[in-house]
């Protein structure tokens, strides 16, 4: 059986450039990486995983916390953040919250107990007192809008401003004047911060929008549409918190006859890969999760190889403009019911136009 000495001896370097490239512990150059590596596969050299976990105190895999694995938000950042990881020798140990707090508690004691020398937490709305679990014992971290920055910990902030702006600013070129917003759960700090930024964009063009509470998801961007359906006068334009809620409502707005983009633009947040695949195809605001993946592991082994402290990264979000926008229809769309008599149900809605004149364009 192969020993390290033997790899060390086969490519000509230190038994200690070998241990470094097995557990990450130093700056070894590429090239005498690719050396060390190709010696191991020759000499058929595996590393014992146990005995470099007792000398390091720590595990060869890198923590990931995410809310959420059936949002399809999240696979691309998985895909990304272990493709970083495999790079540089690490695992990933997966865990989920569900926005849970038991099971939030849970996700982080396991990154401990295991010995994780550092953990994405690439979720929001995570109580300060776990991220300060993961500091006092020893874990490098990295979190999602989370705002503090130490030693051993860094964080990754969504300018969501950069992308609201670029949506609201863009359907009110188009002719649009009435909004509304199908928001997200408030008791996520990031849904806040996406309906703020909306809110606020809207403000500087001096318009207020008709503001819905969502659950993001399918179901609550139908109710939403629901809900614009009772009221007197429909909104031109609909901005979502998400893709699945956008989805959601594209459903309701179909089955009650009226038209994306024709009657009303439809606007999501994320690009999910389905948001290209709806009919017509979702314009959205979009957040790069690839980006967020990668970028999350690679700070990670700033702070963990290279030793560097803890730094605060900004990542825009920006529109991507598909087939569920156009201009702003010449009339305004207003909802009515009919009459109750025998043959028609109570509950039905009729849609008719009131033509207006031309809307005016800025």
């Amino acid at each position: 059986m192969a020993r390290m000495k033997d790899v060390a001896d086969r490519c000509g370097v230190a038994e200690s450039t070998v241990s470094h490239v097995l557990n990450n512990t130093r700056y070894v150059s590429p090239k005498i990486k690719d050396r060390v590596l190709a010696a191991m596969r020759e000499l058929n050299y595996h590393g014992n995983a146990h005995a470099r976990r007792l000398a390091r105190g720590a595990s060869d895999f890198l923590g990931l916390i995410i809310s959420d694995i059936e949002n399809p938000f999240f696979p691309g950042l998985i895909k990304a953040f272990e493709s970083a990881a495999l790079r540089h020798g690490f695992d990933v140990l997966l865990s989920t919250t569900n926005y849970e707090p038991q099971r939030t508690e849970k996700a982080f004691r396991k990154m401990v107990e295991n010995k994780a020398p550092g953990v994405a937490v690439l979720t929001s709305g995570v109580d300060p007192a776990l991220a300060g679990l993961l500091e006092s014992n020893g874990v490098a971290s990295i979190f999602l809008d989370a705002g503090s920055v130490g030693p051993k910990r860094s964080n990754v902030r969504l300018n969501y401003a950069k992308g609201a702006n670029e949506a609201v600013h863009y359907l009110y070129n188009l002719g649009h004047r009435d909004f509304a917003l199908i928001a997200g759960p408030q008791n996520r700090p990031s849904h806040v911060a996406y309906r703020e930024a909306i809110t606020a964009a809207l403000q500087e063009t001096d318009l207020q929008p008709q503001v819905l509470d969502g659950s993001n998801d399918v179901e609550g961007g139908a109710r939403a549409v629901q809900q614009l359906l009772t009221g007197r006068q429909f909104p031109t334009a609909i901005l979502c918190s998400n893709d699945l809620t956008a989805i959601g409502a594209l459903r309701a707005l179909f089955r009650s006859g009226i038209r994306v983009p024709d009657d009303v633009a439809l606007v999501g947040a994320d690009d999910i890969p389905f948001a290209e695949l709806t009919r017509p195809p979702l314009s959205t605001v979009r957040i790069p999760r690839e980006k967020l993946g990668e970028l999350a592991c690679q700070v990670l082994q700033e702070m963990l190889i290279e030793k560097q402290p803890g730094s605060d990264r900004l990542l825009d979000t920006e529109l991507v403009i598909r087939e569920s926008t156009a201009g702003a229809p010449d009339g305004r769309l207003f909802l009515g019911r009919f009459e109750h008599n025998r043959q028609r149900a109570p509950e039905e809605i009729r849609l008719h136009r009131a033509i207006e004149g031309p809307r005016a364009k800025p």
